[in-house]
């Protein structure tokens, strides 16, 4: 089965040694577009994965997915430009990223984006191989969340 292009929009001062799904920019099944966007995609169909929105539920089987790259501060900012595009969150998925943030709080549920990604296709039925070969964390995060990669998500 085919799938729609996963879209990451990466904001400018992301550093990429720090960005976690920058090792996978070089996948035919990811975009790779910078924030903000010189020509806007067309998102019709595509969720937002964001924690603050609606479960993410086979329902969106079909759908596209957009991830917003960056730190919590960016990424709030960056969801304004695409606030059109429904909101759907990861119920349930706990991150193995360290945060060292002394200055903007996590929101409850966030994870780092090669995280997101992997939880989002598994929740969806889609191709996980080598999402996580270059994530110094996966095998953390593996274990965090064993019991709903062995089982079925919510």
């Amino acid at each position: 089965m085919s799938y729609p292009i996963t879209i990451i929009v990466r904001h400018p001062n992301e550093k990429p040694v720090k960005c976690s799904v920058w090792p996978l920019r070089h996948r035919s099944d990811l975009l790779f577009l910078e924030y903000p966007p010189t020509q806007m995609p067309d998102l019709s169909g595509y969720v937002r994965l964001d924690p603050s929105g609606l479960p993410l539920s086979q329902a969106d089987a079909d759908k596209g997915l957009l991830l917003l790259d960056g730190s919590w501060r960016w990424a709030e900012v960056m969801t304004k430009r695409f606030s059109h595009v429904p909101a759907r969150s990861l119920v349930g998925i706990r991150t193995a990223y360290p945060r060292a943030s002394k200055t903007y709080p996590d929101p409850e549920g966030g994870l780092a984006t090669v995280e997101a990604l992997y939880a989002a296709l598994r929740m969806l039925g889609r191709p996980t191989e080598g999402l996580l070969d270059h994530y110094y964390w996966a095998e953390e995060f593996q274990r965090l969340n064993k019991d709903l990669f062995d089982g079925s998500f919510p």
